[in-house]
């Protein structure tokens, strides 16, 4: 292990995670691997620039953003394949993870170079352990879309997802901001029932961290009682699978299909295109629900 931690670094692409908040919670492996790779690529200079400040890093930074990454992962893979280190690091948490760093990870792996995984803090699993729903079976949903039609039509989409002979529930975990919580709520209340069990962290490894545990009314209430809701938010919802009759409801997506094949001339995919603008969703999701409706008939 000693001459693991003493040799240099190969030449590569670091995935580096870093503090959600308490500093404490950087690894010893980051902070070597920091200082020793030839330049650190951040989501945010300025904001990485604090880090590598309170721990001593001299290290180069350069700016690779969710509007930059693509564009600049084919002179980042040069770079790897002359022999430089590159570390790549968010503002917080593991990239890649609702955060740059998935598209300049496959591009080096397309290349047939080294992408090395650093592990450490990361929102979402800090929230899962601690929330008190089922840890064994979840699902990572991120960010829901910010319109209450397409939220609302993905949430029933993940309960349509789950078999209806599932052994249990799935624990969905969600971030979300501060000003659309108590519309998500609502919105969760409405697909999965006001007595639906959630946990939202608040603030996570910071001072002013916060559960709250409940239902999606008593947590909807506490949150409704405060003059104004801040932190970031990871919000954990345990989706029961749908019931005979509810997922019979998905057959409606064929009946709409062919109701549009009849009235219009609509083909399949045309109608899909129609359907997915009147219900606010990709029509990609919707292939999916069309091929989950169609191995249930």
């Amino acid at each position: 292990m000693s001459d693991q931690n003493t040799a240099p670094l190969a030449p590569g692409l670091y995935l580096v995670a870093t503090p959600i908040g308490n500093l404490e919670d950087i690894t010893l492996r980051a902070l070597r691997v920091l200082r020793s790779v030839d330049r650190i690529a951040c989501e945010d200079t300025r904001q990485t620039q604090k880090l590598l400040n309170h721990f001593v890093i001299e290290t180069k930074t350069t700016s690779v953003h969710e509007h930059n990454e693509a564009g600049r992962a084919a002179g980042l893979v040069e770079e790897i394949r002359s022999g430089v280190r590159i570390a790549v690091v968010t503002d917080a948490g593991m990239p890649g993870i609702s955060d740059p760093g998935m598209h300049l990870a496959r591009a080096v792996i397309e290349a047939g170079l080294n992408v090395i995984p650093v592990p450490g803090a990361n929102a979402a699993l800090t929230a899962l352990i601690a929330s008190g729903l089922d840890t064994e079976r979840f699902l990572f949903e991120g960010f829901l879309p910010p319109r209450q039609g397409a939220r609302q039509a993905r949430l029933t989409a993940l309960r349509a997802s789950l078999p209806e002979d599932a052994a249990g529930p799935l624990t969905v975990v969600l971030y979300e901001a501060p000003h659309r919580i108590l519309e998500t709520l609502a919105d969760i209340a409405v697909v999965y029932g006001a007595d639906c069990r959630i946990a939202l962290a608040r603030e996570l490894t910071k001072l002013h961290e916060e559960f709250l545990r409940g239902t999606v009314t008593e947590v909807e209430s506490l949150l409704a009682e405060r003059d104004r809701v801040r932190g970031e938010m990871v919000l954990l919802v345990e989706v029961q699978p749908a019931t005979a009759g509810e997922a019979a409801g998905t057959v409606s997506l064929l009946e709409r299909i062919a109701e549009l094949a009849k009235s219009e001339g609509l083909d399949e995919m045309a109608a899909l295109k129609r359907i997915a603008k009147e219900r606010g969703v990709s029509k990609s999701e919707l292939y999916r629900e069309l091929q989950r409706a169609r191995n249930r008939k």
